[in-house]
């Protein structure tokens, strides 16, 4: 019978999801079908569901697919491989030791604000090579999200738990890595997911600037000579890829937490 029940919540929530999707585009096609004009906002020259299905086709049997998605690919993951290298590290530190802190602290909420956009034109300027200054980008995109999240999760911890493994012996390491890591384990991992989807971001602005493959620079490239179809294609590419990737990120943290499971919503 309970399981009757869960499998009658699961179809349910299948049910409300794809009927969202259903409803944005049915909505999609009678604004950009009917060419419909509000004023301040306009779709007359938005392209219909089938017309971007059609272009969607047409790339999926391109031979220049391939070559853009293993170039954004391998950028989006070089720079949050670092990224999440740099800020994990980091943000345990400054999360645990208040002299990391008053060390760390104080540039790095500086850099913080400034959009990973705005890196670009200096990036280009200090890296040999543009592909060097796109996976810069990526990182830095991909860092302050990892980072905050990491410090949040370390300065959450009960200290009552800390208190309670010194208490039966436990070494400065031991409680580091007994207690610390795995307490702020699920912030990092939500850094993580974040992270992945900034990183998507902010290579696709890249791309458009300074790439030459790439699923932004397909993106730009299809503005530029007026293809309206395959400017949508690429957007749902990235939307895709972003998503799935972000996906992923998070479900090697929970499978990496047996001890932690999120409470069931209602």
């Amino acid at each position: 019978m309970k399981r009757n029940r869960i499998d009658g919540g699961e179809a349910l929530r299948w049910s409300l999801r794809l009927a969202s999707l259903g409803a944005c585009l049915l909505a999609w096609q009678w604004a950009a079908g009917g060419r419909v004009n509000l004023g301040l906002l306009t779709f007359q020259n938005v392209p219909p569901p089938g017309e971007v299905a059609q272009a969607a086709w047409e790339l999926l049997h391109s031979p220049q697919l391939l070559g853009h998605l293993k170039a954004s690919l391998g950028r989006v993951f070089s720079g949050f491989v670092a990224a999440a290298l740099a800020g994990i590290a980091l943000g345990l530190c400054i999360g645990r030791w208040q002299r990391w802190e008053d060390l760390l602290m104080p540039p790095l909420e500086i850099l913080r604000p400034i959009p990973a956009v705005a890196w670009i034109p200096l990036a280009i300027l200090m890296f040999p090579s543009s592909e060097m200054s796109m996976i810069f980008i990526t990182f830095t995109g991909a860092l302050f999200p990892i980072l905050l999240n990491t410090v949040h999760g370390v300065e959450q911890i009960d200290p009552r738990l800390v208190a309670s493994a010194r208490s039966l012996g436990g070494g400065s390491w031991a409680v580091f890595t007994e207690v610390v890591l795995p307490g702020a384990a699920p912030s990092i991992v939500t850094g993580l997911s974040i992270g992945m989807g900034t990183a998507w971001f902010c290579l696709v602005t890249a791309e458009m600037i300074s790439g030459q493959f790439g699923i932004g620079y397909y993106t730009w490239a299809s503005y530029t000579i007026q293809n309206y179809a395959d400017i949508v294609v690429g957007m749902l590419v990235i939307g895709a890829l972003g998503m799935g990737s972000s996906v992923l990120v998070k479900r090697i943290g929970q499978a990496l937490m047996p001890w932690h499971q999120q409470e069931k919503k209602t």
